[in-house]
């Protein structure tokens, strides 16, 4: 990797038609100053070639298990661990299950299973492949195993058929290897004598939608991703902070050093919460249910020609509102987010009164804001004092910037 590169990446190139996109996101990489080595499959060569690959990168490509000069120059256990990142992209159904079963039948396999970093893939194939059973049993694997992955998107695909499957667009790939390797610099930054303002502190962080059944099968939640949740647990950490976050059901990885309280319905976040209370810091990113169904069916709900079924809505407990008017055991702040589709910033004033909280983080989540899924926030925080507009950002940036304004303010009234 180029001296001068302070982040790089191992970029494994799996064979299908989305390998193309690799070699923009190569530049994009480039652009923002990221070295990338790659790993191109044999498969993959069917549909970028070694000399493209290595043009883009200013590295040399390697692709053979076995190849003596290869090993001599740069060992495949080095080569999966010198890099910040190994990035899979497109990850095939197959490198996928090979990754899921451990196996080290090729160069990429082989390097998947040998590494010590963290891993992002892009998955991308058909959608009856995506959808198989044993995909999504590997993709649970993945995920499980701390295996970061971002897409597939939905739309149509090379073969004719429309769905989720497409591998997502390298400018979408580039700033989830940004946001992935955020975290591992700032701890690179936190390591030595550098000041950990958080050290001893708790930081509680709700993230992600709930889920309240309808029946066995069905249920109501919302478009929730968990990202902006999962990304302050990752920059507490980065500070010092014993983390827990209390999480609805979502597709991210745990971010590292943070304990993961594993929750479905908004009832079960509040007693979650509850157990885990007194912190220093509480923070509720998560979009909870305002109301559940008041009587959950016990079997599945038929049609059988009958008319639609009544759903008679109860009000769900207000975990925000509970914490932040605690009489004792009150965390010292108390953070809350807004997500409104119009008056966002006087919604969140009002919701700072009516909750009692020190801060509301107010956005946008129209759907054509692509907030919700999406990979940046544009947010204003409002408090007693006022409102701060801040600019759109990358959900890890938003992370950042408020962990450090919150470690501050936590100082300045110990």
């Amino acid at each position: 990797m180029t001296k001068t590169s302070a982040r790089s990446v191992l970029l494994v190139i799996g064979g299908g038609i989305a390998a193309y996109k690799t070699l923009e996101l190569i530049r994009l990489l480039k652009g923002r100053g990221i070295g990338v080595r790659a790993i191109l499959t044999r498969a993959g060569e069917q549909f970028v070639t070694p000399l493209s690959v290595a043009a883009l990168t200013g590295e040399k490509v390697y692709s053979d298990l076995f190849s003596l000069t290869d090993e001599a120059e740069m060992g495949h256990i080095e080569l999966s661990r010198a890099a910040d990142l190994v990035v899979v992209a497109p990850a095939t159904a197959d490198l996928m299950a090979r990754m899921a079963q451990g196996l080290a039948n090729d160069l990429a396999a082989t390097a998947l299973l040998a590494t010590d970093k963290p891993v992002l893939i892009a998955p991308a194939m058909n959608v009856r492949m995506w959808l198989h059973p044993a995909t999504q049993r590997n993709l649970a694997r993945l995920l499980a195993d701390g295996v970061r992955v971002i897409g597939p998107d939905e739309g149509d695909m090379a073969c004719g058929e429309f769905g989720p499957g497409r591998m997502a667009e390298p400018a979408a790939i580039a700033v989830a290897i940004d946001e992935a390797l955020a975290p591992a610099e700032g701890m690179k930054l936190l390591t030595g004598d550098a000041p950990r303002p958080l050290r001893g502190r708790k930081v509680l962080i709700t993230a992600g939608p709930t889920r309240e059944a309808i029946d066995p099968v069905r249920y109501i939640s919302n478009h929730s991703s968990g990202k902006q949740g999962y990304a302050l647990a990752a920059a507490a950490v980065a500070l010092g902070a014993e983390v827990v976050l209390v999480s609805g059901p979502v597709s991210l990885p745990i971010p590292p050093g943070a304990q993961m309280v594993p929750v479905e319905s908004a009832a079960q976040m509040m007693a979650a919460v509850s157990r885990e209370l007194p912190a220093d810091i509480a923070i509720f990113t998560a979009a909870v249910a305002d109301w559940r169904v008041a009587q959950r069916a016990d079997e599945k709900i038929k049609k059988g020609g009958k008319a639609p079924p009544t759903l008679t809505l109860a009000e769900n407990p207000d975990i925000l509102k509970t914490v932040a008017t605690l009489k004792s055991g009150r965390p010292k702040l108390v953070v809350g987010f807004a997500a409104e589709t119009e008056r966002v910033v006087a919604h969140a004033q009002e919701k700072l009164t009516r909750k009692g909280a020190d801060l509301i983080i107010a956005n946008d989540v129209s759907p054509e804001g692509g907030v919700f899924g999406g990979d940046r926030n544009t947010v204003h925080l409002v408090s007693k004092a006022g409102v701060e507009d801040w600019p759109n950002l990358s959900k890890a940036e938003v992370a950042r910037r408020l962990m450090d304004r919150l470690a501050g303010t936590l100082a300045e009234t110990a």
